[in-house]
């Protein structure tokens, strides 16, 4: 029996026409850790803080899996992806380069001989970090094959513990697939002593039967998707190893029963649409687990909670925070992550108002779509936006954004009364993400839409201030 690895590439191949937010990533990485998948990829490196961050978070609740990140085409991006993940209980870089003329040629501008160069280079800096250095080869089902030898050789060479070919034009039938691996074992030495793995697109829907037949060939990774995407889906490959697994000599460390039904609400959230840039697309709940802190919490215990809670505060701010948070905790038994949250909202980072709500007009009903119409002024100049919404909340935020020019990630948003009555006081919390960095901000009021357009200016003003 042989073990095949399944590694799933849904992190690294989603974006496109619905780009994944922050908790999106991190809830899908966290799912496939608990499905027992071998490896995890995540993209590269676009935005140095923020998709630092990203994959920092990821490395935390990455438990089982390996966390495979693409490292990018400089030695630079390398040192960088790996600074990311290196706290990962499995870390790996993955360097991706073409094989193919065209793609050397469209993603590169290079010949052969700079590729061969820089594939060298790159492992070979990737190797500097970790020993789990992959090397796939992308188009390599359409690389001339005597360079597409020496590419895999060089990537041997320097350090690569795992290779993988990609059909990246899905144009294989399964026994072409087959005698393609084969082809590989006999012309690039070294390659039986490392892990050999395939990447296949679907485009005449034989990805998973071409992924079986490389396996019988040898192949001993496959990566898959969780969502429909152009490669096997997960479900449908782990279909074939339970009907046909044990007797191809296999085994697999998926949890193939748990799978339908976690793979179901990955769907779900990543295919679900809300209104056109809704800044509630990525939900509200920022999955923090509950934390409580006492009066005899000391600031280094307070300050840990709050960068767990995804803050990156000053000294001065962890300071007002904690003298906010000893007034609380005094009156009380503790003080919850929820209030924590206020605290900071209501207490750290406090700057001018570069925007002011002047007016705001809503009208929702059971067979209307919710309207927002506001009025915000910027250094003595009002601007108007109008928007429909999911929501009369959902609209205000969307209008806000259109005066704006820009779309903030809603990493949380709270709604809560804080006094009794007909006349209660509701206050709102919402914390955006910029930059890979959160801001909060808290508002109250009788009515509950305008505390949370309020909330919403407050944390929009910290950016504000803080990127100009």
């Amino acid at each position: 029996m042989r073990t095949v690895q399944i590694a799933d590439i849904t992190l690294r191949q989603a974006g496109g026409d619905r780009a994944l937010s922050f908790k999106e990533r991190v809830e899908i990485a966290r799912t496939l850790d608990r499905l027992q998948v071998d490896a995890v990829e995540l993209p590269p490196i676009l935005d140095a803080r923020a998709g630092a961050l990203s994959n920092k978070t990821i490395a935390s609740v990455v438990s089982s899996a390996r966390l495979s990140a693409a490292a990018g085409l400089t030695e630079e991006s390398v040192e960088l992806t790996w600074e990311s993940v290196r706290g990962a209980r499995k870390p790996g870089l993955h360097i991706l380069l073409p094989a193919s003329p065209v793609q050397m040629e469209y993603m590169c501008h290079k010949k052969g001989p700079a590729m061969l160069e820089l594939a060298r280079a790159l492992v070979g800096r990737a190797r500097y970090f970790t020993e789990q250095v992959e090397f796939s080869a992308l188009d390599a089902t359409r690389a001339e094959p005597e360079f597409l030898h020496q590419l895999l050789s060089a990537a041997l060479e320097a350090g690569a513990s795992a290779v993988t070919v990609c059909d990246s034009a899905g144009i294989m039938t399964p026994g072409e697939c087959a005698g393609f691996i084969r082809s590989l074992y006999e012309a690039v030495p070294g390659l039986e002593k490392v892990l050999l793995g395939v990447e296949l697109s679907d485009g005449l829907h034989m990805a998973s039967a071409c992924a079986a037949a490389a396996l019988d060939a040898g192949a001993g990774l496959v990566k898959t998707a969780i969502a429909p995407m152009d490669a096997p889906t997960t479900e449908h490959f782990a279909a074939y190893l339970s009907a046909r697994g044990e007797s191809r000599g296999l085994r697999w460390n998926l949890r193939t029963t748990e799978l339908s039904r976690a793979a179901a609400q990955l769907r779900w959230l990543l295919q679900s649409q809300r209104s056109s840039g809704s800044p509630f697309d990525s939900g509200v709940d920022d999955g923090a687990p509950a934390v409580c802190l006492t009066a005899g919490d000391d600031i280094g215990e307070m300050v840990k909670v709050v960068r767990h809670l995804g803050y990156d505060l000053t000294e001065e701010d962890n300071a007002r925070v904690y003298e906010a948070f000893q007034r609380i905790a005094s009156k009380k038994h503790f003080v919850s992550t929820r209030e924590l949250d206020a605290i900071v909202a209501s207490t750290a980072m406090q700057v001018p108002s570069v925007y002011r709500i002047v007016t705001y007009v809503i009208t929702c009903g059971s067979a209307a779509s919710a309207m927002a119409s506001l009025t915000l002024e910027k250094d003595g100049e009002r601007q108007q936006g109008v928007c429909a919404g999911d929501g009369p909340i959902d609209a205000a935020f969307l209008a806000i954004e259109q005066i704006i020019g820009h779309h903030y990630e809603l990493a949380d948003f709270q709604i809560q009364t804080v006094t009794e009555g007909r006349e209660a006081m509701g206050s709102a919390l919402v914390k955006l993400r910029s930059g890979g960095k959160l801001y909060s901000g808290s508002g109250i009021s009788t009515d509950v839409i305008g505390a949370s357009i309020r909330a919403y200016i407050s944390a929009l003003n910290k950016i504000v201030y803080e990127e100009t």
